[in-house]
């Protein structure tokens, strides 16, 4: 008998029984269960994300007509028709940056009348720079559920993943691309266990606790069979060390015990693949003669070009590894392509392991450094044992998934498993219909970007990076950023830049760059006397609705001369900084508060009381998005004249920096050879020297110590507040 994978307190953070367990796989099944759920709710709902919007919809009847309300309208009847339920929703807090991707969070609240009682809150709680990415729903205390999807646009779909799918649109009836996931759904003790973890999450963001449930009687949805019954269940979570939070990895632990514990294969569906622990523990499997097979799905490419310039190269070095040690060729990396997509490889969005037919873990967290230390996540596990029944049950979990990828059925893939006692053997038998298949991914990125890009601590950090000793003076130990990984962020976007440029000369790219509209716009722009005005309002307009600053600066040097892209991009900077400060103003901390949450308290703490050189120190040690400073500046009444020479500091070096550095890049682009390579890189070192310069100057004008100490006193009084 094999020793058990999980252990309470190890790898786990607590084992609960569950009644019934069933695997959701994509959108549609998980969305249609949770609507069934959410109807049967006395007491209490908890929502838990990294997204949410209220616009989406849960269950569609029939094909595609009649759709049942959006989740927000949703949600209110069901508070309007039952006085004892209590709805609480909170998600993640950073939805600024991804203003043009999410539902719009005005000043007041979110996007839809609340009924009042469904509350919503974003949570700040957490490091600069992390997130809270898992995904738990819990009704009652009584059924629970846990996966990669949020409730959110995008995430419906079914297993067909139809290329065009009416019920698969954006908000303005545009078609959203495939998407793939899975999601685990609870009933019993193991919900009552995910229900505690949830009223913990929202008492540490908001400070208020929440009562559980008197009654857990809502019942499984009675058309809908369960995979496993009467089954123990492992919580396994990651939390970073934030105030009185304690550093937890038990899903690290999980996952490296569960790839130790396997025999005969491993199989994977994730959307990154750069963990250092996870890639050490498959490159010592794979090295051993009587180790398992590795099959690993992922999407062929990142979704993004930035997101690609920088977690496709740590994919593919990790891969790259793993290729180095698998000498018994057992490795295989794939990626599901469906016939007629312009993309070919569907996205993969799931967070999955199965080991053997013995243990599957389903949840949050990717296969990343962040979601081994740095997010907050929260994964579910369960393993057989001896029961064969749920031995059978994870087996055909994994056949199913593989019937969806290669246009087959479980039947036919669990037969070819059992001839050829091989998972490589048994895809490469059915190799795919003329529709769907697996087909091998290469994973390679050009050596040049290979070479440029950082190592992933700084890329994708398993932990807070250490600050710098300027935000030391002014903020207290957990609130602080890194000015470190301020200045390689900067680097990293023009690496990124970079790599946007060079396929745009060397790829295809080019081509659909000279469309006839976009050439003439751009002519058209770059040859208009009122260039730099409308310059100047695209700042204006950026600030107000969060876009980053550091595109808009890029944009402005490719279309105008440097000159005029320095002087308008420094004044639309300014413009734009004095337009959110003024709005901030007017509406007064309570309302900015609500967008800024605790962070509103941090800038404070940090430029309210030091003037000029910490408004500067805040442009290039950012600890919020632009807009968001601007905000709160003007919120806490930051003297004005302090604020725009602050911000004109601060600016400038970066403006200067990225104006050059694109001019530069353009000539390398035009004229492609060994002296514009050597300023380009002259241009770029000299811009970085003149950062880290200019911020070790700001940092030795020290900061009186009566202002230390009413800064510290500050601070205490905040502390005393909230606790």
């Amino acid at each position: 008998m094999s020793e058990p994978i999980l252990r309470e307190g190890h790898n786990c953070w607590k084992i609960a029984r569950a009644s019934r367990v069933k695997f959701l796989i994509d959108g549609a099944a998980y969305f249609s269960m949770l609507a069934d759920v959410l109807a049967q709710a006395r007491e209490s709902i908890i929502i838990v994300g990294w997204d949410f919007d209220s616009r989406v919809r849960l269950k569609y009847q029939g094909d595609y007509d009649s759709p049942l309300p959006s989740l927000g309208s949703y949600l209110n009847a069901l508070a309007a028709q039952r006085r004892t339920l209590q709805v609480h929703i909170l998600v993640w807090d950073f939805a600024m940056i991804f203003a043009l991707d999410r539902e719009m969070i005005p000043f007041f609240g979110p996007g839809w009348n609340r009924h009042p009682r469904v509350h919503f809150h974003m949570d700040g709680n957490h490091p600069v720079g992390a997130s809270h990415h898992d995904k738990i729903v819990v009704v009652d205390d009584s059924v629970a559920f846990v996966g990669g999807n949020d409730l959110a646009k995008g995430r419906w779909d079914t297993p067909e993943h139809r290329s065009e799918d009416p019920r698969r649109t954006d908000f303005n009836g545009n078609f959203l691309p495939p998407h793939h996931d899975v999601q685990i759904a609870v009933q019993g003790d193991i919900a009552a266990a995910l229900g505690e973890l949830a009223r913990e999450r929202w008492r540490r963001a908001t400070g208020h606790g929440l009562h559980a449930p008197k009654n857990r009687g809502v019942r499984w949805p009675s058309a809908l069979a369960s995979d496993v019954n009467d089954i123990n269940v492992a919580i396994a979570r990651t939390e970073p060390a934030y105030g009185t939070a304690k550093k937890t990895r038990e899903i690290e632990t999980l996952l490296c015990d569960g790839i130790a514990a396997a025999r005969r294969w491993i199989y994977i569906e994730n959307q990154y693949l750069s963990s250092a622990a996870v890639g050490d523990a498959l490159e010592k499997r794979l090295r051993q003669v009587d180790g398992p097979e590795v099959v690993i799905v992922i999407s062929q490419a990142s979704s993004g070009w930035l997101e690609g310039a920088t977690m496709d190269v740590l994919r593919w070095r990790l891969v790259k590894r793993l290729r180095d040690a698998d000498g018994y060729r057992r490795l295989r990396v794939y990626c599901p392509v469906i016939e007629g997509q312009s993309k070919g490889c569907m996205s993969v969005h799931a967070k999955l392991l199965i080991v053997d037919d013995r243990f599957v873990r389903i949840g949050s967290a990717n296969l990343s450094n962040r979601s081994m230390g740095f997010d907050t996540e929260c994964d579910l596990a369960l393993e057989a044992g001896e029961r064969q029944e749920v031995q059978q049950a994870i087996a055909r979990l994994r056949d199913s998934l593989l019937a969806e990828h290669l246009g087959s059925t479980e039947e036919k893939v669990a037969a070819r498993v059992s001839e050829t006692h091989s998972l490589i053997a048994a895809i490469n038998a059915l190799g795919g219909s003329r529709k769907r298949a697996l087909e091998l991914v290469d994973c390679s990125v050009p050596e040049w970007l290979d070479q440029m890009l950082p190592e992933s601590a700084v890329v994708d950090p398993e932990a807070p990076l250490a600050p710098e000793k300027l935000v030391e003076e002014f903020v207290r130990s957990e609130e602080r950023g890194s000015a470190t990984w301020a200045l390689l962020r900067g680097l990293l976007i023009l690496v990124a830049l970079f790599a946007l440029a060079a396929l745009w000369r060397w790829t295809g790219f080019e081509e659909w760059s000279k469309l006839d509209s976009v050439a003439a716009w751009v002519v058209a722009l770059r040859e208009s006397d009122n260039a730099p005005l409308w310059a100047i309002g695209a700042f204006l307009l950026g600030g107000i609705t969060a876009f980053p600053v550091t595109l808009l600066i890029f944009v402005a040097a490719f279309i105008l001369d440097w000159w005029l892209a320095i002087i308008g991009s420094l004044l639309g900077c300014i413009l734009s900084a004095i337009l959110c400060y003024a709005i901030g103003r007017q509406l007064g901390r309570k309302n900015v508060a609500r967008v800024a949450g605790k962070r509103l308290n941090r800038i404070n703490r940090l430029i309210a009381r030091q003037g000029v050189l910490a408004v500067a120190a805040v442009r290039m040690v950012p600890i919020a998005p632009y807009s968001l400073v601007n905000l709160a500046a003007g919120a806490v009444h930051v003297p004005l004249r302090d604020f725009v020479y602050g911000t004109l500091l601060g600016m400038s070096p970066g403006v200067v920096g990225i104006t050059f550095f694109t001019n530069r890049l353009e000539q390398m682009i035009r004229s492609p050879n060994a002296l514009n390579l050597i300023v380009l890189i002259g241009t770029l070192s000299i811009m970085l020297l003149g950062i880290v310069a200019l911020r070790r100057w700001i940092a030795s004008k020290q900061v009186p110590r009566t202002h230390r100490i009413q800064a510290m006193a500050t601070a205490a009084e905040i502390r005393q507040a909230h606790p």
